[in-house]
């Protein structure tokens, strides 16, 4: 399970995240250096880190690299409540308190997730019940809801096991 980002950590991601498209370092020191003073260097580690981390995957362009997120910040956030969640002595009970910190949207974004999922269980019964049993699903009544528009099932969390090794933005330092 993932740990949570550090402050730093998670203002580059974030906006690696947002862009949804390779990103140099330049482009995130100048963005961040909007809300604080930083160095260029500092930024540098962190994606370095980052990318250590597996957080993030990066491609070798000239003389320095471009940064790319392996997972979404959704995949992120679920990661951590599931980590959260599954350290809990009463899952049941850290569950019943989490829905009740829940705002009113949050709930309904709740409900349909859990269409969504009950959803894609339906369909992957279907399919292993054969065609017979699929004929007698479908004659039954549809359910209330389906999923919203523009809804996804959830993605795969965490970072990957094993980073690659560069050096193109460490001049310098061979072997790296």
């Amino acid at each position: 399970m993932p740990r949570p980002l550090g402050e730093l950590e998670d203002a580059v991601m974030t906006r690696v995240w947002q862009w949804n498209r390779p990103v140099t370092v330049r482009e995130v020191l100048e963005d961040l250096q909007q809300e604080r003073s930083i160095a260029y260097t500092t930024v540098m580690t962190v994606m370095d880190n980052l990318h250590q981390k597996g957080w993030v995957r990066r491609e070798a362009e000239g003389r320095a690299y471009r940064y790319t997120a392996v997972s979404t910040r959704a995949a992120y956030s679920a990661a951590l409540m599931n980590e959260a969640w599954s350290t809990s002595d009463n899952p049941a009970a850290a569950l019943v308190a989490f829905f009740g910190m829940m705002s009113a949207e949050q709930r309904e974004a709740l409900r349909d997730a859990v269409r969504i999922v009950q959803h894609d269980d339906e369909s992957a019964a279907e399919s292993a019940a054969g065609s017979a049993a699929a004929s007698a699903v479908e004659s039954a009544p549809a359910p209330a809801a389906g999923p919203g528009p523009g809804s996804e099932p959830g993605e795969a969390a965490g970072p990957p096991a094993a980073p690659e090794e560069d050096s193109a933005e460490h001049p310098g330092q061979p072997g790296r």
